[in-house]
C-alpha cells in the first residue's frame, strides 16, 4: 500500500506551535509517512494574509527544517491557482493516484465551517478528514476522524497582534520564526 500522506493547508501567517503540534500528532496517531504543508496564496474568498507569500514561505521552511517527514508544497502560491482545497486535492490525486491514503488535517474551527467550503462532498471523497480539537470546539455534522488533542490556545491573529506591539512571541512560534519576524519587522 502506498505511504499515507497528511495535508495541512493554511495561510501560515505566521506558522506557529499549534500547527506543529497538530502535524506531529498526525504523524503518530494517523501513522503518516509525511505531511505536505500547503500555504495558500491569495484566494478571493478570504482575507488576504498580512505577510507576503515570500515571507510566509520562508517562515514555514524555517519551522519545518528539522523534520524530514515534513515537506512544503507551493502549488497554491502559483499564479492562477484557485486556492480551493478541492482543486488542490484533485491535483494531488492526479499526481499520487487513487490508492494513496490522503488525510486532510484541520482544526475543529475549520471543520465546523467545512459545509461552506467549495464542493465539501468532493473534499470528503478525495481525502479522509482528520479533525484536531481547538478551544471551545464540539464535534458535530460531517463524518471525520477525530484525533484527541489537548487544545492549544494559540492563534496567528494573536501572534500578529503581539508582534505588532513588540511583545515576545518566542513561546508560541519556533525560535527561527520569531527571529525571522523580528529581523524583517513583520506585523508591525
Amino acid at each position: 500500500m502506498p505511504a499515507s500522506i497528511g495535508i495541512l493547508g493554511g495561510t501560515f501567517d505566521p506558522v506557529h506551535n499549534a500547527h506543529l503540534a497538530i502535524a506531529r500528532l498526525a504523524l503518530e496517531k494517523l501513522r503518516l509517512e509525511r505531511i505536505l504543508w500547503i500555504p495558500t496564496g491569495h484566494p478571493p474568498y478570504r482575507n488576504q494574509p498580512l505577510a507576503s507569500a515570500e515571507h510566509r514561505l520562508a517562515m514555514l521552511k524555517l519551522a519545518l527544517a528539522r523534520e524530514p517527514r515534513f515537506a512544503v508544497d507551493e502549488r497554491e502560491l502559483a499564479a492562477g491557482h484557485s486556492g480551493y482545497t478541492v482543486d488542490t486535492l484533485e491535483s494531488l490525486r492526479a499526481e499520487l493516484g487513487a490508492e494513496t491514503p490522503l488525510f486532510l488535517l484541520m482544526g475543529g474551527d475549520q471543520f465546523s465551517k467545512l459545509e461552506s467550503w467549495h464542493r465539501p462532498d468532493d473534499i470528503a471523497r478525495l481525502a479522509e478528514i482528520a479533525v484536531f480539537a481547538r478551544p471551545g470546539w464540539k464535534a458535530s455534522g460531517r463524518r471525520a476522524r477525530l484525533v484527541p488533542m489537548a487544545p492549544l490556545d494559540i492563534s496567528a491573529s494573536d501572534i500578529r497582534a503581539r508582534a505588532a506591539r513588540g511583545e515576545d512571541i518566542s513561546g508560541v512560534v519556533p525560535a527561527a520564526v520569531a527571529d525571522y519576524i523580528s529581523r524583517h519587522k513583520l506585523y508591525r
